[in-house]
């Protein structure tokens, strides 16, 4: 028998167990994922002279492998002195993923990337808010496949949200652990 895809067990798996658990009266009520957010800042990185010759293109580059979609750059929007920052400098990079791309992202991630990560025991429900939205971070980028640890250019921690539609943290809760996204009891 063919695996499923992570949508494909959203739609026959996850939302029958959702109606059944939560009592939802129609499939459209149970708690969904709208989009997955990946950023990397930028922070220490820029203050280095070869940042936007070498390093930024690096990180853009890295981060489009990771994702399958081309990142933006994050501006910031005035100066502020304590950060050696001036308006109009990069400090960030990020990507939007929506759709089919969202879903064969934190696949990856649940399946490759979770088990790649050095001592990792599943994530803390700490990272989810009282609206079910999921923040998860990695010191660094290498755990992902696409990245080869030799032939990286630059070194940076990524931190992705995945952001849901969901009306309470425990029906959020709920729908990782059917997902398969490892979570501690």
């Amino acid at each position: 028998m063919k695996d499923l895809s992570l949508k494909e067990k959203y739609i026959k798996e996850v939302v029958p167990a959702l109606k059944a658990k939560f009592g939802y009266k129609n499939e459209m009520a149970a708690p969904k994922i709208q989009k997955i957010v990946v950023n990397v800042g930028t922070g220490r990185m820029s203050q280095q002279a070869s940042f936007t010759d070498k390093l930024l293109p690096a990180v853009v580059s890295e981060l489009a492998a990771m994702t399958g979609q081309k990142p933006r750059t994050n501006q910031s929007k005035k100066s502020i002195a304590g950060f050696k920052m001036r308006e109009g400098a990069v400090v960030g990079v990020s990507v939007t993923l929506r759709g089919e791309r969202m879903y064969a992202f934190l696949e990856k991630v649940n399946k490759i990337v979770f088990p790649r990560v050095r001592d990792f025991k599943g994530l803390e429900t700490t990272g989810i808010d009282s609206v079910g939205n999921l923040s998860i971070g990695f010191k660094e980028h290498t755990v992902f496949p696409e990245i080869n640890p030799e032939q990286a250019k630059a070194d940076f921690g990524v931190q992705f949200t995945v952001v849901t539609r969901a009306n309470t943290r425990e029906e959020a809760v709920e729908m990782y652990r059917l997902m398969g996204v490892p979570l501690k009891s």
